[in-house]
Parts: C-alpha cells; sequence; structure tokens
C-alpha cells in the first residue's frame, strides 16, 4: 500500500514546518534561550549572541563578546556587524550559531570555525593541519618588510626574500603584498601548511614561490645561496617539556609548527640559522622568532657563526624578547 504522506522523511507541509519549528527551539535552547510565549518571536540577534558570549565566558574563553560577535559576523557574511540595527537574520542562523558557539565552548580555535585569520592588512585562510599565525608574529613581518624596503631604498630593484617555515604563508603573503617589488619564497616541511601557502598566495593574487620541503636542509633552495636579501622565519621553537597551556594551541596546532627539537627546543632554530647564513647574501638581514627565554641563547648562536653582525633582540607589542635580528657581514 502506498504511503499517504508521500516519500519516507518527506511530510506534509505542516510536518515540515514544525519540524523546523522544533530545531529553532532547539537551537534557542542550546543557547539559554526561549521563545516568547505568547508571540512566538524567536530570539532578536542581539539577545541570541549575547547569550553567545556568555556561554562561552563560562567555558573560560578568553574573549567571549569578540568571539560570539565574530562568530556571527561570519555566519551572516558581515564585515562588521552592528547590534544595534542588526541585519536580517535567516531562519537557520540561530541553528548554526550555537552549532559554531559549542564549537568554540570546546576551544576550538575560532579561526577553525570561521575559516580565517587576520593578518596584517590580509585575511588567510587557515584550518585542521595549519598553525594559526598568532599577533606577535605580525611585529616580526613588519621588522622583515622594513629589511626589504631598506634594500629597495639601498638601490636593489628586486629583492629576494625567503620565509622559512612559512605555515599558512603569513609571512610570506604579507613581504609579497606590501613589498611587490620583492621575489618572495617561502618552505614548509608540513603538506597541508604548504598547500595552505599556495592557496592563500592564490587567492590574494600573490606570487610566492612555494617549496614543501624541510627548511634546515642545505639543499633547500641552494640555487639561492648567497643572494638572499632577506631571510626570515617563525621556526617551530618550544622545547618539549614546555606544552602549551591554552587548550587552542595545544590541542590544534600542529606539533610539527610547535616542537623545535632537542631539550632546548632549538634544534630548528639552528638549523635555520645555519641555512639563513648561506642564502644570504653580504649585508642580507635575518628576522627569526623565538620564545622569550630563548633570546640570549640565540644571540650566542647567532655570534658563533662568525659571519654575523648588529646582532640584537626585537621585542614584541608587549615588549616582551621575541626575535633575533642580525646582518650577514
Amino acid at each position: 500500500m502506498t504511503d499517504p504522506r508521500g516519500p519516507a522523511g518527506s511530510g506534509t507541509p505542516a510536518d515540515r514546518s514544525r519540524g523546523t519549528a522544533d530545531a529553532e527551539h532547539a537551537a534557542w535552547a542550546r543557547l539559554g534561550l526561549a521563545a516568547d510565549g505568547q508571540t512566538h518571536e524567536p530570539p532578536s540577534l542581539n539577545a541570541i549572541v549575547r547569550a553567545g558570549s556568555a556561554l562561552l565566558e563560562e567555558a573560560g574563553v578568553p574573549s567571549p563578546d569578540v568571539d560570539a560577535l565574530r562568530i556571527a559576523e561570519h555566519l551572516l557574511s558581515a564585515q562588521r556587524l552592528t547590534l544595534v540595527v542588526p541585519p536580517r537574520m535567516p531562519a537557520d542562523f540561530p541553528r548554526r550559531f550555537a552549532e559554531a558557539i559549542d564549537r568554540r565552548r570546546r576551544r576550538e580555535p575560532l579561526q577553525h570555525i570561521t575559516g580565517t585569520a587576520a593578518f596584517r592588512y590580509l585575511e588567510l585562510e587557515v584550518g585542521p593541519g595549519v598553525f594559526v599565525p598568532r599577533p606577535e608574529t605580525e611585529v616580526v613581518a613588519g621588522v622583515a618588510i622594513d629589511a626589504v624596503q631598506a634594500a629597495i631604498a639601498g638601490g636593489v630593484a628586486r629583492p629576494v626574500v625567503v620565509d622559512l617555515c612559512s605555515g599558512s604563508g603569513a609571512i610570506a603573503c604579507s613581504v609579497a603584498h606590501e613589498v611587490p617589488a620583492a621575489e618572495v619564497y617561502a618552505v614548509e616541511l608540513g603538506q597541508q601548511a604548504a598547500s595552505a601557502t599556495e592557496e592563500n598566495a592564490g587567492r590574494l593574487g600573490l606570487t610566492i614561490d612555494v617549496q614543501w620541503s624541510d627548511a634546515t636542509s642545505p639543499d633547500v633552495l641552494d640555487y639561492l645561496d648567497g643572494t638572499v636579501n632577506v631571510v626570515v622565519s617563525n621556526p617551530p621553537y618550544i622545547p618539549p617539556d614546555a606544552v602549551p597551556v591554552d587548550p587552542e594551541v595545544r590541542d590544534h596546532d600542529p606539533d610539527l609548527a610547535l616542537y623545535g627539537g632537542g631539550a632546548d627546543g632549538l634544534d630548528v632554530p639552528r638549523g635555520v640559522l645555519a641555512r639563513a647564513v648561506t642564502l644570504l647574501r653580504s649585508g642580507g638581514t635575518l628576522v627569526m622568532e623565538h620564545a622569550e627565554v630563548q633570546a640570549q641563547a640565540l644571540r650566542e648562536l647567532a655570534e658563533g657563526t662568525g659571519t654575523l653582525e648588529q646582532v640584537r633582540t626585537g621585542q614584541d607589542l608587549a615588549g616582551r624578547d621575541r626575535m633575533l635580528i642580525a646582518r650577514k657581514r
């Protein structure tokens, strides 16, 4: 006998409408909200975002208000959302927002939920398997960019820049974007991250030569030896016993991008330093990010090469020692 209700799961329009309403009410309940019992009006966008923020704060998320608003902006495709005069809220917004808030409550990085990370003047695509760029690295990129611009001011028409351990390509893309005359190369060992660098460069219309390789290998970009104006790097440098406290970093950033190897976490930075010395031309600049406690050790390593001079430590926006800066003789 044919089922008068039609194909399995289709139901009547009334059934489908009731199912949609039930899903909406379930979403509101997950956010700790309920529709008006008399008018059956859904909660306002303002109320939904505030409820999401409260749940994130309860879960210990460091910036609950900002994150809840950023999630709403992402789901509404709004660059700058104002809750005073909010845009029209799609019917499925409460459900999608509740799901995204639940992911963030479990400390999944905001950038993995939205799929993007802001870095200097760019929006980069990021996701699982790719290191999420941090604000302190923006300062490292800025120092490298200043060095590239200084090379141009000194008469170099097309300065060569190499980003070792490029991750998402944040630094390489920023250099290519802010200094279009630069010839930019990026080296990354993680396949997902190397692909992310290529995809970000392509989406932004930037020309970057991406190498999927070990940045510490003597063979990587060996055809550039002695010709590079600026080598910049944010290598993995965390010691094995210094596991990050933040779940967003500890549980989601790839180990390959975090742990530098060796008891002091400096095995990879040592390799990057050695490779940079060979790549740089006379007068070229090295800029390398590191942990605050590693400043002295890396200065001593740089001075011990016998080929680097003007060795100093640069600070991040909080005044912490966060980068090695040196010039090849």
